[in-house]
C-alpha cells in the first residue's frame, strides 16, 4: 500500500475549509488545516506534505509570503494558490512567487480536485525515494524496510511513522506533531497509549540491540529519532 498523500490546507474561512476537508478526505487524502498564516507557516515547516493549498490573503502572514519563504528555503513541495484576485498581473505575481498552480475563487470542487490530482502526479516520482539512516533503508512506496541484510514488511502506519522520523533525525517531535502527520486521515487521534504501542512495534523492527533504541522517548514531550553518528 502506498502512503496516503498528505495535504496542508491553509485558509481562514471555515465555510471553505469545512467542505474542502470533507471532499478531500473522501477522496482518500490526509488533510491538515491551518486557520491563519502564522499557523500555516509553522505547520509547513514542521510537517511532511505532498501538496500545500494556500489562500493568498490570510491573517498575520499571507499565503504568497509563505510560498516565497518556502521556495527561498529550497522547499519544492507543490503549491496551489487560492485567491479572489483574477487579473493577469495577479496571476503572474502568484506564479512568480513559486506557486505551481493558481485557482480563482469561487471555483467548482471538481476543478480543484482535478488540479490536486495533476499536482500530485507531477510529484509522484519522488514518492519512490528511499530514506536511509545508518543500517536502515526505507522503501516508502512499497512499505519495505531494509535492515542491514534483512527485508521487513511494515504496516501503513509503521511506514508513515518511520518515514516521518527519518526525515527529521535528531529533532524532538511532539506527540501532537506525530499524530497530526500519521493519523491526519483518522476520525479521532490516537490516545497516548496507542501511540506508545505503535512506537514499541516499530522499535522491534528497526532496532538491532534491545537496550539501544533509535527512537528515544523524551518524557512528557514526544520522541527523538537517532543520535550521535
Amino acid at each position: 500500500m502506498q502512503p496516503t498523500a498528505h495535504i496542508l490546507l491553509v485558509d481562514d474561512e471555515p465555510e471553505l475549509t469545512t467542505p474542502l476537508h470533507r471532499v478531500l478526505t473522501h477522496q482518500g487524502y490526509g488533510v491538515s488545516i491551518a486557520n491563519d498564516g502564522n499557523q500555516g507557516w509553522q505547520m509547513a515547516q514542521q510537517g511532511i506534505y505532498h501538496l500545500l493549498i494556500l489562500d493568498w490573503i490570510l491573517p498575520h502572514v499571507t499565503g504568497l509570503d509563505i510560498c516565497r519563504q518556502l521556495r527561498d528555503q529550497g522547499d519544492r513541495t507543490p503549491i496551489l494558490l487560492l485567491t479572489a484576485r483574477d487579473t493577469l498581473d495577479d496571476r503572474v505575481t502568484g506564479l512568480d512567487s513559486g506557486a505551481d498552480d493558481y485557482l480563482v475563487k469561487p471555483f467548482e470542487l471538481q476543478e480543484l480536485l482535478a488540479r490536486v490530482r495533476a499536482l500530485l502526479r507531477r510529484q509522484a516520482p519522488m514518492s519512490s525515494e528511499r530514506l536511509t539512516y545508518r543500517h536502515l533503508t526505507l522503501d516508502e512506496q512499497n512499505c519495505l524496510l531494509y535492515r542491514s541484510d534483512t527485508v521487513i514488511s511494515l504496516s501503513d502506519k509503521e511506514c508513515q511513522l518511520l518515514a516521518y522520523f527519518l526525515r527529521h533525525p535528531r529533532q524532538l517531535l511532539t506527540h501532537r506533531q506525530i499524530c497530526d502527520h500519521v493519523w491526519a486521515n483518522s476520525p479521532e487521534p490516537p490516545t497516548s497509549n496507542a501511540l506508545s504501542a505503535q512506537i514499541r512495534l516499530l522499535r522491534r523492527k528497526i532496532d538491532t540491540h534491545p537496550h539501544r533504541s533509535l527512537i528515544h522517548t523524551v518524557y512528557g514531550r514526544g520522541y527523538r529519532f537517532g543520535g550521535e553518528d
